[in-house]
């Protein structure tokens, strides 16, 4: 039985969408976080239907988990942090969504994240998942750095390492480029024997389809592959001249999130990595701070 709404505070949902996945968290300022649900790939760049359907799915989950009605989906106030809407068209293309919720309030997934790591207060916040980029707010001011999506950029990025480790299987199996055990690994990933087996996975496949190869690149790195080490070492370095970039905003709290936050903290350069300190909260529960924050702001 879906809950009476009129009996109860407002419902908040918050919804985090990227390269790889899509989350929405309802909740409950009375009860706390009621539902969640997990959908797939949220980035505008990647396509505007997906984006939408996939917060739907995610929305559609989320409901069924707070045994909540679809009606009740009109009733929801949601917050949207989405990887993308830096790119003023497409921000303004979800913002004219006609979306199924009471009201919308959209900005960035690295703002949301922000929010969500430090629980409403200043901080910055660096997401290495399927891609990378990094965000920091203090005061009125605020800091976007990277973020330019793959493969333009997301250095350090899952995408990134995986690309990284492709392009060197394919110099190697042409005999320009050093043994790797990355090599076979890649090799085995796709049950190829060959080069073109290689190539035939991954030509116009997505960022997340090269993600998936960055574990294959840190398992090895921490075995001592050298040339996996050095990707590693690469990416890491990039990370953590992105944060010196957001410290010079002089936050209170820095944060790291996503997949590859916590294998790549021991890579980082040692005055960098000494400052990472635990997100207080997921992305998704940042994007419900900031529809609050908007919904109170608007009603007021």
């Amino acid at each position: 039985m879906g809950v009476n709404l009129q009996n109860e505070s407002q419902l908040f949902i918050g919804i985090d969408g990227g390269g790889s996945k899509c989350r929405a968290t309802i909740y409950s300022p009375k009860m706390g976080v009621i539902g969640t649900g997990v959908a797939g790939r949220a980035n505008p760049l990647h396509g505007l239907e997906q984006t939408f359907e996939s917060i739907r799915q995610s929305t559609d989950l989320a409901i069924a988990d707070a045994n909540l009605t679809q009606a009740d989906i009109k009733t929801l106030v949601a917050g949207l942090g989405l990887a993308g809407v830096n790119v003023p068209r497409l921000y303004q293309l979800i913002n004219e969504w006609q979306h199924p919720f009471a009201h919308m309030y959209l900005t960035t997934d690295l703002h949301t994240a922000c929010i969500g790591a430090h629980n409403g207060e200043d901080g910055a916040v660096i997401i290495t998942g399927t891609g990378s980029c990094g965000y920091a707010h203090v005061g009125e001011q605020s800091l976007l750095v990277g973020g330019h999506g793959f493969a333009l950029g997301d250095k350090g990025s899952g995408a990134w390492l995986g690309q990284q480790a492709a392009e060197h299987a394919l110099l190697n199996l042409d005999g320009f480029a050093q043994d790797s055990q990355l090599t076979q690994l890649i090799l085995a990933h796709f049950d190829v024997s060959d080069a073109i087996g290689i190539v035939e996975n991954l030509a116009g496949q997505s960022s997340s389809t090269y993600a998936k190869l960055a574990r294959l690149v840190i398992q090895s790195a921490e075995q001592g592959d050298v040339v996996a080490i050095e990707i590693v070492k690469q990416g890491a370095k990039y990370i953590s001249d992105m944060a010196r970039k957001l410290f010079t905003l002089e936050p209170r709290r820095f944060s790291m999130i996503g997949g590859l936050a916590e294998p790549l903290q021991k890579w980082l350069d040692s005055d960098v990595g000494q400052q990472v300190q635990p997100a207080l909260a997921q992305p998704e529960i940042g994007a419900i701070l900031f529809a609050q924050q908007q919904y109170s702001k608007h009603q007021g």
